[in-house]
Order: structure tokens, then C-alpha cells, then sequence
């Protein structure tokens, strides 16, 4: 298993319409095959930041499975546009 990382800046004031529109997206990628579990949280010194972690399968899952698929597309819709800058994304692996 793999956790996908995303530090991601929304523009200032859009934090209340990134929460509703990623409640939509959640529902996109959870279908995605690989897809374990996610959890977005909100940081508690930088209003605008989140920190997404999602757990796949496999690093194919999201980098190829996910990214690929009509899904993905929706999800970019629904998504993209909040973040200032765009959202630097790392896979990391379990050592301990």
C-alpha cells in the first residue's frame, strides 16, 4: 500500500467552496479501483491549507489507473481551480 501526500493552498476565501465541492470529489475517487481511503485536513496555523493524504493499492492505482479515467477529469472540474499554487503531489511507502 501507498499514501499519495498533497499539500494543497486554496485561495484565500474559497475554503468554504473547496470543503463542498471536495465532499463531491470524495465521492469520484473513492470509486477509483485501488483506492483504500482518504483523509483531507485543514491546518490549523494557514486557513487556506490542507493536507490530503489518500492510501491506494498500488502507486499504478493513482498515477495511472486514477489519472486516466473520466474520474479524474471530473474531479480536476471540480478542484483545480481553488488551488494558488498548484499542489506539489509525493507517494510515500510504510518503513516502520
Amino acid at each position: 500500500m501507498i499514501t499519495e501526500h498533497a499539500r494543497l493552498s486554496v485561495i484565500p476565501g474559497e475554503e468554504e467552496a473547496f470543503e463542498n465541492a471536495f465532499r463531491k470529489a470524495r465521492r469520484i475517487i473513492s470509486t477509483s479501483p485501488g483506492f483504500v481511503s482518504l483523509s483531507l485536513s485543514r491546518s490549523m496555523e494557514t486557513s487556506n491549507v490542507y493536507l490530503l493524504l489518500v492510501q491506494w493499492e498500488r502507486l499504478e492505482d493513482h498515477t495511472v489507473g486514477f489519472r486516466r479515467s473520466d474520474g479524474y477529469r471530473r474531479w480536476k472540474e471540480l478542484l483545480h481551480h481553488f488551488y494558488d499554487p498548484f499542489p506539489t503531489v509525493e507517494h510515500f511507502t510504510a518503513v516502520v
